[in-house]
């Protein structure tokens, strides 16, 4: 059952401890593993194959008709649910395409930003007990927006060495341009080092278990990664006006992840602390997942009873919660109180399940209160930029004094001289002669 707390009794921070997140110390395993793959390449792949998969495959890349075969026994209701929430996703991140600029507001100096995409990306999809075609769509669609040429995704084979043809139909849909049959932290070793079948790219995307977030933190130096991610997590804001069974409903939507994921609900009114901790109690029994649901519920679910809404937001910016649903009378309002949290689901009839896959805002969000300083997962995860500048020689003899005045002050002399020799008579008088 959930536990109720009184604000104004327990302090939040012996509430809401994250630090109990204790989890198994994999690293050891997780560097055998990465340093198998980058020295035995594709034969690795195919032994971790047979070792954790139970599979024997001849090729470790998904053909042109399997895909075909995939998309074919997708069913056509499906496919169009794929298409429309690719719609949606695609003209959410459109927005956020940017393009460089160029300064030329002083006589003869040119300064800019020239932006970049990344050449090859990476993408880690889940498998196992569950197929999430949404990452595929969520993690693939950002990355073509922003002009990445070549996406490599990997995620691994059921016993019969197919990946789920929603998988791939998600794929197709997405623009995906290789697929890997292969999971855990040997396909990260795999996108990270390079094997004779799987390209090197330049940066890893995409949510997976303890192996694989090890992995990707592992590997951070040589590519670049997204985020590090942890058990999902919901936060419901819900005042006096909301409905217990929806709440209950929206909470028990991310209890059913895994057992470490955290639902914590928000109210001002004992009322509604009782109802939907009632409520909660009923729905769980009627979940084909309530083994999971349960023990997240009972281990890390919480009800808070603020003094009033105020209180309420300031608890919501200090738990920076991955999902916020705002179930309050006045959502649009509260807006603008809240500075910290990954996506943000505004009213009664918009429940955290339409981000994860319909609307079109990105469901690869910041957990563990990391949304005080981190942002979802965007077109500017899959870009680079650069600047430039360009000085003529008046602009340069301008400003040349100032220059080597403030290099001298750090003790750099070399960099003053890089500016003054260009405006040395000596030097130049020389450059004559030699010619």
């Amino acid at each position: 059952m959930m536990q109720i707390y009184n604000m104004a009794e327990v302090p939040l921070q012996e509430i809401l401890d994250r630090s109990e997140q204790e989890q198994a110390d994999v690293t050891g395993i997780v560097k055998e593993i990465l340093q198998k793959v980058k020295t035995e390449k594709d034969a690795a792949l195919f032994y971790y194959l047979e070792k954790f998969d139970q599979v024997t495959l001849d090729s470790l890349l998904v053909s042109d008709g399997e895909m075909e075969e995939a998309f074919a026994k997708t069913d056509a209701y499906f496919i169009e649910t794929l298409r429309q929430a690719a719609e949606n996703i695609t003209s959410y991140h459109k927005r956020q395409v940017r393009e460089g600029y160029t300064i030329t507001e002083k006589a003869g100096v040119v300064v800019g930003q020239k932006i970049t995409p990344i050449a090859k990306v990476g993408i880690y999809v889940p498998g196992g007990t569950a197929s999430y075609p949404s990452s595929v769509l969520m993690n693939a669609i950002p990355a073509k927006l922003a002009g990445v040429e070549e996406i490599v995704m990997t995620t691994p084979p059921g016993k019969d060495g197919k990946i789920p043809a929603v998988i791939l139909a998600a794929a197709k849909i997405a623009g995906v341009t290789k697929i890997v049959k292969c999971g855990g932290a040997q396909a990260i070793a795999a996108l990270a080092y390079g094997t004779e079948s799987v390209p090197k790219v330049d940066k890893i995307v995409g949510p997976g278990n303890l192996f694989v977030a090890t992995a990707k933190q592992m590997v951070y130096g040589m590519v670049d990664i997204d985020m590090v991610a942890g058990p999902s997590e919901i936060l419901v804001l819900a005042d006096r006006s909301a409905n217990a069974a929806h709440v209950a409903a929206d909470l028990l939507s991310q209890a059913e992840h895994d057992k470490m994921a955290s639902a914590v609900l928000v109210t001002d009114t004992e009322q509604m602390a009782y109802a939907v901790q009632k409520e909660v109690e009923r729905q769980l029994k009627t979940l084909p997942r309530e083994e999971i649901a349960r023990s997240s519920i009972e281990h890390r679910g919480k009800i808070l009873v603020a003094n009033d809404l105020r209180q309420a937001v300031l608890a919501v910016n200090a738990i920076a919660p991955e999902h916020l649903e705002l179930c309050v009378e006045d959502p649009f309002g509260m807006l603008a109180e809240i500075k910290n949290a990954g996506s943000i689901f505004l009213g009664k009839y918009t429940p955290e399940a339409m981000g994860d896959y319909f609307a079109g805002t990105n469901h690869v969000l910041p957990t563990g209160g990391r949304a005080k300083f981190s942002s979802p997962l965007s077109v500017d995860d899959f870009i680079k930029k650069s600047c430039f500048l360009y000085y003529n020689k008046e602009a340069l003899e301008a400003v040349k004094d100032r220059v080597a005045d403030f290099a001298q002050r750090e003790g750099l002399d070399a960099h003053g001289r890089s500016v003054l020799i260009r405006f040395d008579e000596r030097i130049t008088e020389e450059k004559r002669e030699e010619k």
